[in-house]
């Protein structure tokens, strides 16, 4: 009694139980404590603020060509030299970052889409479609991806938009497949046999229970994706069956650069340092999203 009155005559209230971290605070608080994730994420970010404000750090227009100053060494006019038509190689691996970065976002994107959706019919459904949709997933796993992607650009057209369509197609095997195993999974734990029960239908089953606890997956393998996609882009770009010129592309760069490698090697270092190091920031940050979301890895 003698607590309660402190209490009401003005003395110190009692302290309230902070709420429990939500799932997403808690997933960054992880991601947070893993040094090479956040260098990957700032890699990452280095690069998006680049290609995003290339046409105000860009010294010059990235088709400009002075063939005066062609393979001049890197100094204070050109900061990282120039290529074999004189233009500015800084200003190209700038804007090369906008075409790498794109590939890899929207390759990734309309794989996850396509993937997710055919991960879902197979894995939920069952039966007949999940035996015609895996052995399409087969079909595509059995070549080899850049193999895949170079038949499916040479059928396209050289482009950097038909590159784009065959790296998005190669990755729907991948993403389906880890889909529809964690849909089968899924679909007879208790609350799905819950939700079945107050007359739920499928549709709502699929887009209220069966997809939200399935993207901590495909985030992951997403961001590893993106790497990926930016490799085979730059491979496609190299082989001339990507972007075509005057688009500063990195694989394309670098395929233009090869015979200047002992005159000029500048042309060939830093487009192939860009790709280095965005690969490795996706890849950093996507095995620190991986430890972050896998209840196993956290402490």
């Amino acid at each position: 009694m003698a607590d309660a009155a402190v209490t009401t005559t003005g003395g110190t209230p009692p302290a309230i139980p902070s709420r429990a971290e939500g799932p997403a605070r808690e997933t960054w608080q992880s991601f947070r404590r893993n040094k090479l994730a956040m260098l990957g994420l700032v890699i990452i970010g280095l690069f998006i603020l680049l290609a995003i404000f290339a046409p105000l750090i860009a010294p010059y227009d990235f088709k400009e060509q002075q063939l005066m100053d062609r393979l001049k060494a890197p100094s204070g006019k050109h900061w990282l030299g120039t290529d074999d038509l004189g233009r500015d190689l800084f200003s190209r691996v700038i804007y090369g970052a906008r075409i790498s970065l794109w590939v890899g976002f929207s390759s990734v994107v309309g794989s996850i889409i396509l993937g997710t959706f055919l991960g879902i019919l197979a894995g939920f459904y069952g039966k007949w479609l999940d035996m015609l949709i895996s052995r399409f997933f087969d079909i595509l796993l059995a070549f080899p991806s850049m193999l895949l992607a170079i038949a499916i650009v040479a059928v396209l057209g050289p482009s950097l938009q038909n590159a784009l369509i065959a790296i998005a197609i190669v990755g729907i095997p991948v993403y389906g497949r880890l889909i529809r195993a964690k849909v089968l999974s899924l679909i007879n734990e208790e609350f799905i046999t819950a939700a079945r029960s107050i007359g739920m239908k499928n549709g709502g089953i699929l887009w209220h229970h069966i997809l939200p606890n399935s993207l901590s997956p495909i985030i992951v393998q997403g961001t590893l994706g993106i790497a990926t996609a930016i490799i085979e882009a730059a491979a496609l770009g190299f082989l001339g069956l990507g972007a075509q010129p005057p688009a500063p592309e990195w694989g394309k760069m670098l395929a233009d650069s090869r015979q200047f490698i002992q005159i000029a090697p500048w042309t060939v270092i830093f487009p192939g340092v860009s790709i280095m190091l965005t690969v490795l920031g996706f890849n950093l940050m996507g095995d620190g999203l991986r430890d972050a979301l896998d209840p196993k890895m956290k402490n």
